[in-house]
């Protein structure tokens, strides 16, 4: 396999991270091709594969940025491609709308429960934690019987946002006979979410790196006893086994994002996931364990990665529910 960028995937980074250090806005980004760069060609993007996801939100997660990628454009336009709806697709990677896609209901726990029903054009049910859903222009929403699309100020829609963990926004959506249109059945979600999955883990990556860089810099100017505590071997040991836990981290997505599109793509998206999950864990605890006190100081940057961390965990399933799903697929 593969473990190298291509030059216009390593151009993409690169200029990604400068437009991300000048502190660009969401237009900004998108003029840059992000969207069109997580399209795959044949739905009028020019990227859309593993390693194109891999490249951005890595980068992405190395500036902590907060954006609506994920959910807006590798999973709803995702969606909306595999669904023939490439008109919609295309617009949703110019920006031109937001996409949201409500999958999870309020109880339930990584286990793909639905009952939300429709009935002669109109949808009825509550969704739980929709990322992005405040600033959507049309939701994706799952039903018993498939996927269904609305538009966010269609009627019967209500709305509760509030802000999460990792800098996002979610929300909770009730549908009371609110006119959708179906765009498929729910097989639709495989490919897409497995992308998803690859991009919270890419993402994760790169807060891993950015807290590597921070610890590292903070061992080699805090100093006690007239000398930097990175000199100490015991903060020594403890740093090497940080970062051999990160470079297991960053093959394992290396390995997700060359299998996004074979057939053992499932058993990989799990394997994965675990990892990456229990790794994210380990970097938030250790990182502020090598701090000491300001790495529980809510203005310095730290705070907001270890945030980051804890949540990509539990993103689409946490380690547990998915180390599950990797033990009934590797039985099968």
């Amino acid at each position: 396999m593969n473990f190298e960028f291509t030059e216009e995937q390593t151009m993409l980074g690169e200029s990604l991270a400068r437009t991300l250090q000048r502190g660009s806005d969401l237009d900004a980004l998108l003029e840059l091709g992000v969207g069109t760069a997580l399209l795959r060609e044949e739905h009028g993007g020019f990227g859309g594969l593993g390693p194109d996801i891999l490249q951005v939100f890595s980068t992405l997660g190395r500036a902590a940025a907060v954006t609506p990628f994920l959910d807006s454009l590798v999973l709803g336009a995702g969606i909306l491609a595999e669904a023939g709806e490439t008109e919609l697709a295309r617009a949703a990677a110019s920006g031109e709308i937001r996409l949201a896609v409500a999958l999870d209901e309020p109880g339930t726990r990584y286990d793909g429960t639905v009952k939300t029903s429709v009935q002669d054009g109109k949808l009825s049910g509550e969704k739980s934690l929709v990322t992005g859903a405040d600033a959507a222009t049309h939701f994706i929403v799952s039903a018993v019987d498939g996927l269904y699309l609305i538009e966010a100020l269609a009627d019967g829609v209500s709305l509760r946002a509030y802000p999460l963990m990792d800098g996002g926004r979610g929300a909770e959506i009730s549908f009371a006979a609110t006119p959708a249109r179906r765009i498929g059945g729910l097989e639709l979600l495989a490919r897409p979410q497995a992308a998803a999955i690859l991009a919270v883990c890419a993402d994760a990556l790169g807060v891993m790196e950015r807290t590597v860089d921070l610890t590292i810099d903070y061992l080699k100017t805090r100093k006690q006893f007239g000398r930097p505590i990175g000199s100490f071997q015991a903060l020594q040991h403890r740093f090497a086994d940080l970062i051999t836990e990160v470079e297991q981290a960053r093959s394992a997505v290396w390995n997700l994002a060359g299998h996004l599109d074979t057939a053992d793509r499932d058993r990989q998206v799990a394997a994965t996931k675990v990892l990456v999950g229990k790794v994210a864990r380990l970097v938030a605890e250790e990182a502020v364990q090598l701090h000491g006190g300001i790495g529980m100081t809510e203005e310095y940057e730290l705070a907001s990665l270890v945030r980051r961390l804890l949540a990509a965990d539990a993103r689409f399933g946490d380690s547990d529910a998915h180390l599950e799903r990797f033990i009934a697929l590797s039985a099968a």
